[in-house]
Parts: C-alpha cells; structure tokens; sequence
C-alpha cells in the first residue's frame, strides 16, 4: 500500500520558509495536500474584518502561486473546518491533518474538536509552533503562573536563551496525485467591489511572501540602525512595517528575530539598544499572546474589573468624527486618516488617537477596537485587545489612566517639522509649524493666509482637552471611589467638555 497523504492546513503560517508543519510533512516524503479554509462561523465576532480580507485575498493568491511552482497546488475551501477536512481526508485518502497552532480562543477550540473528530475517524492532528517565538505557557513565573507584567516576562523570555533559527524553505513537494476540487479565490468576494475602496491599500503594500521578505529586507537596510528614537517618529520611515506579514505569517518572527540579529552584529551593534528593542517589540506581541491564551475574554471585557464600572458615553456624532479624522485634533486626524487610506497607522499615533477617543471622548475602549479590527490590515486580536487595554488603563500592565495624551504636545514632540500632519491633512498645510498641531490658537490674519476657515474647511475641536482632561480623571475618581450609577451619569453635566 503507497503511504497516505498528509494534508497541510495552512492558517496563520501563509509561507514556505520557515513552516514547521509543512517542512515536517515533506520529511516524511508521503504525498501532500496543502489546504486554506475559510471559516467565518468558527471565529464568530472576531472573524476578518474588511482590511484584513483584503490583505487576506492577495496573500492566498501569493501562496498558491509559490506552492504552484513546487507542484502541489493550494486547494481553497469555505465553510465548516471539520466537515471540509473530513471530506478532503475522503476525497485525498489523507490520513493526517498537520498544522501550526494559533492561539485565539475560537481557533484553539477549534483545534481541540478537530483532534477529537479526526480520532474518532482514526486521523491525526499534529500541530506545530511557529506562529509565535515561545508558545503560551512556556514562559512563567518562578511559580508557575501567567505574567500579568511585561517587564518580568520579557526578562524570564530573555534568560531561556534565542529562540531557534529558522527553517529553510522546502525545495519540492511531493503532491497528491488525485484531482481535488478547490474554490476560486475570487469567488470569495475578499477584495472590495462597489466602492472600490482599496487603491490606497495596493498602493501601500506588497502582501505575501516575497512581499514580507522585501521589506524585512528594507527595514534591516534603511530602519534598524537608530530604530529605538526612530520608531517614534510618524513622518519618518522609521518602523519595520512587518505586522500586517507577521499576522498572517508571510514571515516568522524567528526570521524577523535571527535576521536583525545578523544585520546588527554585521554593523557592529550586536548588543546595542536599536536591536533590543526591535526584539522587545516582538516580544510585545508574543506577551499579548500570551495575556489571550490565559484571559480569553481580553478582546471583550476589562483585565481590571473595576473598569467595567467606568462612565462611559455614548455619543455616535463623536465616535464618527473621529472615525473620519474630524476631531479637531490634528495630529489624531492624520492618523485615523492615513488608517482609512492605507489600512495601517504609525504605533505612536495609535496611542495618542486611542488615548483620545477613550480619555477625551470617554467612548469605550471596544468600539475603537472594532473600528481598528475592521480597517487595519494588521489586526490581530491579542495586539489590539491588549494594546486598548494598556491604553485605557485597564489591562495587565497597562499604562495608568491618568496618563492622558495631549494630543497638542504629541504632534509638536513627534512630528516637529509637521510632515506627517502635512501629508494626511492637507487642508491646514499651509499654516506655520507654530501653529498646525493646534489651528484654533492661530490668529485670524494667518488662518486667512493659509486659507483655513474653522468649522469650515477644517472643524473646531470637538472637545476641550483640558476640560476632557477633568472629565476622564473624575471619570477614573469615581471608579476608585466606586460610586453610585447616578453620580456617574451625572459627569457629563458637571465636567462638560464640549466647547
């Protein structure tokens, strides 16, 4: 009897250097079926949102054209991953699911049913890591327990030593040789159609594999050396760039972590603090993994439960001005606008455009995660919900809600020469750097030179910031103090910050 398929389940691993699943399948030298299903109902709520479907469409398009040329062709599926499996398993003679883990709460249920289901019909799962450095829970305290704080985790990650080297990519494939009937990809309906609102997003990047690889390779050339200030600065190319690749794993973050390794050891700066925090930037998204796979309500619910007390506010006119880049604020609005344009938005700006809609707005942490996981083509749901959290005040770890960014100081301190302001809201570029972070304190002769009208071609600020800044403390006060439903709903009327 010719040994029996194996069929490789492509997830969050969509390449072929470093996938350990894959390269342990071709080890074996039995006949492979390699496979990506798309399965809304599994992931419920937190199933794809438009810019990451998108991004989705060209990466699968990348991969199967790569798997095309090692001679084994990528078979699409939508629907139940069970019953896809199982029928692929019937049609192919598979014997074996092999797979690389993923750790979101629906995906790691998944995995446990599948493993059941497939022994029941005497099939093996075998799962593999690589979508993460260290998989969740093999990083903890002296005592056994989940790190609940970045700091201890990253040194505990450090002292276990690198993490090991990547895996090369497989030089063919040996394929199933039955004919196997597989999805058009188009008929998925992942790309926008009527509008048509992506140009932005094809202008702006190059998804898949080889496209993940280019810009690691750019970010080691131009972005490394002086990484650490840099990474600050919007309106310079000073980040890799690499999360939207390493989400949907066009590249492994072993490659990203040994490849500046090498490139700083070659500059001489092997040690140095532009490499540190490259890898402490890494290590970031693996202790969000790790905060998801312990508390899997994070993307939902407060780490702190006394912040599901907070007075929140509902307000639809706010929540979509600043949705739209129409706050007033113009460091906030360049970077929800470079959001809708490119489906990405420089890490600083994240913070201070978060910082906003939860401390000035006081509208709650998860429509501004929902609003992100629907647009960014880097959504990723341990990153968002951890990084809101830290944000709100909230989380494990988090920065302390009465750290309130001053939207003003932010633009001045990180975009000094006004560039990125410039580029996203062109309406107000005109006006001198004294001025652009903060139109409303411009006199009237030099709005009219710069053609600024308020209210107009750019709006007034839609809150007070220091006013907003009263509100939110006094919001937290009453948290703390825990106070009656009514003295809370009672904020809005004593700390108005409308102007």
């Amino acid at each position: 009897m010719p040994p029996s398929p194996i069929i490789v389940w492509f997830r969050q691993d969509l390449r072929l250097s470093d996938q350990r699943a894959l390269s342990a399948a071709v080890a074996t030298q039995r006949p492979l079926l390699p496979v990506y299903i798309l399965d809304d109902q599994a992931a419920g709520a937190w199933k794809l949102g438009a810019a990451s479907r998108w991004w989705l469409h060209q990466s699968l398009n990348s991969l199967s054209n790569d798997l095309a040329v090692l001679g084994a062709p990528l078979i699409l599926r939508r629907g139940n991953t069970g019953s896809q499996l199982a029928q692929l398993a019937a049609q192919s003679g598979a014997t074996s699911v092999y797979c690389s883990h993923c750790y979101e709460p629906w995906a790691a249920k998944l995995e446990t049913d599948l493993k059941r289901s497939l022994a029941s019909s005497n099939a093996e799962l075998k799962r593999f890591s690589g979508v993460l450095l260290k998989d969740p829970g093999t990083v903890c305290t002296k005592a056994g327990d989940p790190f609940k704080v970045y700091t201890p985790y990253w040194r505990a990650m450090n002292a276990q030593g690198a993490p090991p080297q990547p895996l090369p990519r497989p030089d063919a494939i040996k394929a199933v040789k039955s004919k196997i009937a597989s999805d058009a990809l188009a008929s998925w309906g992942l790309e926008p159609a009527g509008p048509d609102w992506a140009p932005g997003l094809r202008a702006a990047w190059h998804p898949g594999e080889s496209g993940a690889n280019a810009n690691l390779a750019r970010f080691l050339d131009e972005g490394l050396t002086g990484y650490a200030d840099m990474r600050n600065r919007p309106d310079k190319t000073g980040t890799s760039r690499l999360s939207a690749h390493l989400h949907f794993g066009e590249i492994s973050p072993h490659q990203c972590w040994h490849a500046a390794a090498a490139t700083a050891a070659r500059n001489g700066d092997s040690s140095g603090k532009d490499l540190q925090t490259f890898h402490k930037e890494l290590v970031w998204r693996e202790f969000s993994y790790n905060l998801l796979s312990h508390w899997p309500n994070l993307p939902e619910t407060p780490f702190r439960k006394e912040f599901a007390a907070f007075p929140w506010q509902e307000d639809t006119a706010n929540l979509k001005a600043w949705q739209r880049g129409r706050t007033g604020y113009p460091i906030v609005d360049a970077g929800m606008r470079e959001l809708w344009h490119t489906g990405w938005m420089h890490n600083r700006v994240r913070m201070v455009a978060a910082s906003f809609l939860i401390k000035h707005l006081l509208i709650p942490w998860q429509q501004g995660e929902a609003w992100f996981w629907d647009t960014l083509v880097d959504a990723d749901l341990a990153s968002n919900a951890a990084s809101w959290q830290w944000v709100a005040g909230s989380g494990a770890d988090a920065a302390p809600y009465f750290r309130i960014f001053n939207p003003v100081t932010q633009g001045e301190t990180f975009d000094p020469d006004g560039g990125y302001v410039r580029r996203w809201v062109p309406e107000i570029a005109a006006l001198p750097n004294s001025h652009l972070q903060a139109p409303w304190t411009a006199p009237a002769s030099i709005l009219s030179a710069a053609g600024v009208t308020l209210g107009q071609t750019y709006p007034h600020p839609i809150v007070d910031h220091g006013l907003a800044r009263l509100r939110a403390l006094a919001g937290y006060e009453s948290v703390k103090s825990a106070n009656t439903p009514a003295d809370r709903q009672d904020l809005g009327r004593r700390f108005p910050a409308t102007k």
